[in-house]
């Protein structure tokens, strides 16, 4: 039986590299390029993390000092882009990546945790995210983990249209 890796979720820190980080989004996505899928994660330059970050909170999982994971939490105050994340009672993620090596281990879940419990002390009702489209494995995650359908989008930037997924808060469920 294989021995659990610690995990340690924080925030980003001014000593973090976000060249690093860039690297680690770009092969997350990887295999969503070679699906055929562009999403901005698969490019995106280092100005453009940066700028991504600033819209929120960016959260890093690491093993053993090594970024493994990350996902943004946009502020309420900063959604942008379409009608339901424009909501007061809506919040965003983005850049949402955990590295290959480190995937279905339950990294991106406890991301997930983290900034569900961060949305409900920002008080707002709804986490909502954005995915191809076409990629079904993705849709079917977000699904497991309680995100409904609420609309699409078409970003323009993409290759492919959205579906905007969300999920319905509630204090009680993020006390675990």
């Amino acid at each position: 039986m294989e021995e659990q890796q610690q995990i340690n979720i924080r925030l980003l820190s001014e000593a973090d590299s976000l060249e690093a980080l860039t690297a680690l989004i770009h092969r997350a996505y990887r295999q969503l390029a070679d699906l055929g899928f562009r999403y901005w994660g698969t490019h995106q330059s280092v100005d453009d993390t940066r700028q991504r970050i600033a819209r929120g909170e960016c959260y890093v999982a690491l093993c053993d000092g090594e970024l493994v994971g990350t996902v943004v939490l946009n502020l309420p105050d900063n959604a942008s882009g379409h009608d339901w994340y424009n909501r007061p009672d809506v919040t965003s993620f983005s850049q949402f990546a955990v590295d290959l090596p480190f995937q279905k281990q339950g990294i991106g879940l406890q991301l997930l945790g983290i900034i569900e419990q961060r949305a409900v002390a920002l008080g707002v009702n709804e986490l909502a995210c954005d995915t191809a489209e076409g990629a079904s494995h993705l849709i079917a995650l977000y699904t497991k983990q309680g995100f409904r359908k609420v609309s699409m989008a078409d970003w323009g930037a993409t290759n492919y249209k959205s579906v905007i997924l969300s999920k319905t808060l509630t204090e009680s469920e993020n006390k675990n």
